[in-house]
């Protein structure tokens, strides 16, 4: 999912969103593509310290075009990814071609997974464009085997007109669906985006 969208929450927004036609061009963002070896050092980085020491089953929602997942797979863990669109599906598939990896088309906030369970669900710049995201979370979390978590990156993008959810509303949704629920801010963190940023950058851990 992009943030470019008008609007505090971008359901409608991002419903009109055409993820197809945005998929070819959709990593020359700096923190989609994470082709900067500083940016992908940075985000990596975040991943070790958010993800559990062992190889784990990783859940990663609104794939996009796989980059967040290809970071997790080459840290030893399994990732199954999810998006609704087909064409930054086929381009996951290709950038973990070889990979412990499996992607999947479908609504991240009813993934396809059917009876299989995850040890983290992974999610960036998504939970903000959901019609019911307090529906979604609690459908993940029962998704999570016992002790897993939930790693949930957003941010309120724009100060006109902003777009995003604020890390006091997503952590006051996740608090009744976890024992353990903390904060990082991620604005001071340039690396990440690619430059710096004055918005609220943010991610929700949160341990179940």
């Amino acid at each position: 999912m992009t943030h470019d969208s008008e609007g505090l929450t971008g359901a409608d927004a991002s419903a009109g969103m055409d993820w197809d036609a945005q998929a070819a061009t959709f990593d020359d963002e700096p923190d989609h593509g994470l082709r900067d070896p500083e940016v992908r050092r940075a985000w990596a980085e975040r991943l070790r310290d958010w993800l559990p020491g062992r190889a784990s089953d990783v859940l990663d929602l609104g794939c996009g075009t796989g980059s967040l997942s290809l970071l997790a797979a080459e840290q030893g863990h399994r990732v199954t990814g999810v998006d609704s669109s087909p064409a930054m599906i086929d381009l996951a598939r290709t950038k973990l071609a070889g990979r412990d990896a499996a992607f999947l088309t479908g609504d991240a906030a009813a993934p396809p997974v059917g009876e299989q369970r995850f040890d983290v669900i992974l999610v960036r710049h998504v939970v903000w464009a959901l019609p019911d995201a307090g529906r979604a979370l609690r459908h993940w979390r029962g998704l999570l085997r016992p002790g897993g978590r939930l790693v949930l990156v957003e941010g309120v993008w724009g100060t006109v007109t902003p777009a995003g959810i604020p890390s006091d509303v997503l952590a006051g949704l996740v608090a009744p669906l976890a024992a353990e629920v903390r904060v990082e801010r991620l604005s001071e963190e340039a690396a990440l985006w690619g430059g710096e940023v004055h918005d609220e950058r943010y991610v929700v851990v949160a341990e179940v």
